[in-house]
């Protein structure tokens, strides 16, 4: 039986199965077979060679943003719209074939934008090349899912749960459980708070599904068995998503409102180039960069061409930005002015932990170096060797 035949066979076990709390530890077991089951099938084959076309581009710009969707919802159409990069659209399903990327400048920064393929129900088992085009989405900073205004609400359902089974966590942040393996001692089970989803019982099942048998668990929060699972498997990955509504001009302006209210949702119309410049503004807020102005000493600030961070590229602090520039420029700061936001006056001293906002300006101030030299007491460093017992003895007086 085939990986993917014994997954459905444990999901439709947990489908006849009652939710009580005499079955609750049966089906803590069955989840993280199923976990285990999907770790397996997101593995390459073993002996084969990596050939094949990939979907992968290099990384360029600022940031990344991966377009996600069933086949002909307006994903090529956006990504011409946005960048200028031409990729084909056609009227039928299926057009895009590859990875297509484009560029959108807004706000002095460069945005990579990628045209990725449609992907159908079943793509994390690996229907219509999904898992190409999955982990292409993986690398990105920033999910757009594409969907149709005019169709159901069931494919925005769809499209999350197949992102959730090759372990994409859309919207969420990592659950707040410490775990960590140990060579003895057995399985230490603590919280900071009382657990309504998860006890020690199904800890040590999950566990044990696992062939684990010595472990710290702390749960800081009241976190559920599939949190647990996550954190066991280590590979999951937790990304921002903006659901986009495109073809708003087909459908009533009571849908397109209810569609709008959503959380996470920007409508927008290709055909009609409607609320564009909404998306840019909502990705550039999701995205969080973080653009920093130099000043030389003595000079004007330079605004044409920002260094620009991110807190999920490096981070945003003084420190991260003195490594942006260069890895050796840290151990030279003697202090630093901010002029922006963050700062509390203008020019703050700041030192390398102090975190930093959009559009501030920032001076570095180096330590100067020991001169060599000086008169008197003012010398700073002496001829004369270093040890006592170095020195030279003057010859006895004549008498």
């Amino acid at each position: 039986m085939g990986i993917i035949e014994r997954i459905k066979e444990i999901e439709a076990e947990m489908a006849r199965t009652q939710k009580n709390k005499a079955t609750e530890y049966h089906l803590g077991q069955l989840k993280a077979k199923i976990a285990k089951l999907r770790t397996q099938l997101l593995e390459p084959p073993k002996g084969s060679s990596g050939g094949g076309e990939g979907f992968e581009v290099t990384k360029y710009g600022h940031g990344r943003v991966a377009l996600i969707g069933f086949p002909s919802v307006g994903k090529s159409t956006l990504l011409t719209l946005l960048t200028g990069t031409q990729s084909e659209a056609a009227s039928y399903e299926f057009t895009t074939l590859t990875c297509i990327p484009g560029i959108i400048h807004y706000n002095d920064t460069k945005i990579q934008l990628l045209d990725l393929p449609g992907i159908i129900e079943g793509a994390s088992e690996g229907k219509g090349r999904g898992r190409q085009v999955i982990a292409v989405a993986k690398s990105s900073d920033l999910v757009l899912m594409v969907l149709d205004a005019s169709k159901s609400e069931g494919h925005r359902q769809i499209l999350t749960r197949e992102l959730e089974a090759v372990g994409l966590r859309l919207n969420k942040r990592p659950p707040q459980i410490y775990f960590k393996k140990k060579k003895t001692g057995g399985i230490s089970f603590n919280s900071t708070l009382p657990l309504t989803h998860v006890d020690e019982k199904l800890c040590y099942q999950i566990l044990h599904e696992y062939k684990i048998h010595n472990a710290e668990v702390l749960f800081r929060e009241d976190a559920t068995a599939d949190d647990l699972i996550d954190v066991i498997e280590g590979n999951r990955k937790y990304m921002k998503c903006v659901y986009v509504y495109n073809k708003i001009d087909v459908v009533g302006i009571d849908d397109v409102d209810n569609l709008a209210r959503q959380p996470n949702s920007v409508v927008i119309s290709c055909n009609l180039k409607l609320n564009l410049d909404r998306l840019l503004a909502r990705m550039w807020e999701e995205m969080g960069l973080v653009r920093i102005y130099s000043k030389p000493q003595g000079q004007q600030p330079d605004f044409t061409d920002p260094f620009v961070l991110s807190a999920d590229r490096g981070g945003c602090t003084v420190e991260d930005f003195c490594n942006h520039i260069h890895r050796s420029l840290v151990k030279d700061v003697k202090y630093v002015l901010v002029w922006g936001t963050s700062a509390r006056h203008y020019p703050q001293h700041c030192g390398l932990g102090h975190l930093l906002q959009d559009e501030d300006v920032v001076q570095i101030v180096k330590k100067k170096e020991k001169e060599e030299g000086g008169r008197g007491r003012f010398k700073s460093h002496t001829t004369g060797p270093a040890r006592i017992s170095d020195r030279e003895k003057k010859a006895p007086l004549k008498t």
